[in-house]
């Protein structure tokens, strides 16, 4: 029997760099980070066979993945102690792309898979914050939308525009748990009217929704162009990463961003990023809010006002600072 599913973290470690070609770059570096001791959210990655499999065969899955997959998510609700599509203790996960060399005009990344108007119910009371859950559902029906869907992200933003405009609010963080709800219903009736059918409820259907969309990702125009270009071969195909989530937008002691283990530009050997407090990872690039700097050194650089990761979290950031040391170490290499 084929392996077409390697687990990362967690209780099980199966896969490692030495099969990027196999997991995808993405893939293989979660397995490796974890089996290094990173705390890496545990996950699984379909393989890029799989995608080799879909496309020799009529855009269909080998016959024993949905066991494999069932199986995967299964552990990784007991690593957890949380369960997939349950309405009191969901388990939430992302679902990413991976193919062995890095490449545009793949699939962007869906957060949040999992949540519907039940599971959101269950993910506010376990936080304690019913505005967390709805934010996190609003955030999951546009990328979900916009990414597997197909219902183009500006709509869902002029939406959300609009409520703000009601609302005499300029800022997402500014907007209440009723306030989201209310982005939600928006957000729905627009997929409906869009497709001519509700958005799916079901969480395993959220899930080969999002699946198949990373693999129909791989024969997008530019992605194929991309590859003719670099003399990619187009039947190396790319790998799918299920993960699951943790939360950068649960309040002010909770954060999301990107870093590099020294400055890009020049190599100098200090903590180089940014991050947001209260966010999710597209918040960092979509312009709205002004990202911080990681470190003292690096707001002094930018001449900025707004306080360091170093000088709010002070504790998080040790943490963040030895991961970054354990990094190089390993890959001996500068990472972002």
């Amino acid at each position: 029997m084929t392996k077409w599913v390697y687990g990362f973290g967690g209780s099980q470690t199966e896969g490692k760099r030495e099969l990027r070609d196999l997991l995808g770059g993405k893939g293989a570096n979660l397995a490796d980070m974890a089996s290094i001791g990173l705390p890496v959210p545990p996950g699984f990655t379909i393989t890029t066979e799989v995608c080799t499999y879909y496309y020799q065969h009529k855009e269909t899955y080998p016959s024993d993945l949905k066991t494999q997959v069932e199986k995967a998510l299964a552990q990784l609700e007991k690593d957890l102690d949380a369960k997939f599509g349950d309405v009191k203790n969901p388990l939430l996960v992302s679902v990413r792309s991976g193919a062995r060399v890095s490449m545009p005009g793949m699939m962007d990344t869906v957060l949040n898979l999992g949540l519907n108007d039940d599971t959101v119910k269950g993910l506010a009371e376990r936080a304690g914050d019913e505005r967390f859950a709805w934010d996190s559902y609003r955030r999951f029906i546009q990328m979900y939308g916009d990414v597997v869907l197909g219902v183009d992200h500006h709509d869902f933003e002029k939406i959300l525009e609009q409520h703000k405009r009601d609302e005499q609010i300029t800022q997402d963080t500014d907007i209440t748990a009723q306030g989201w709800k209310s982005v939600v219903a928006g957000y729905k009736k627009l997929v409906e009217l869009e497709l001519g059918k509700p958005f799916p409820m079901n969480p395993v259907d959220q899930l080969w929704g999002a699946i198949t969309a990373v693999f129909g990702s791989w024969q997008t125009a530019r992605a194929v162009t991309y590859r003719d270009i670099h003399d990619i071969p187009h039947d190396w195909g790319t790998a799918v990463n299920v993960q699951a989530m943790v939360f950068g937008n649960m309040g002010a002691d909770c954060a999301t961003g990107v870093a590099f283990t020294r400055d890009p530009s020049t190599g100098e050997n200090y903590f180089y990023g940014e991050y947001l407090v209260n966010a999710q990872g597209e918040d960092v690039v979509a312009g709205i809010r002004t990202p911080q700097s990681l470190t003292i050194k690096g707001r002094e650089m930018e001449k900025s006002a707004l306080l360091s990761m170093e000088e709010t979290m002070p504790d998080v950031f040790k943490q963040l600072d030895a991961v970054r040391h354990t990094l190089e170490k390993h890959y001996r290499d500068m990472q972002d």
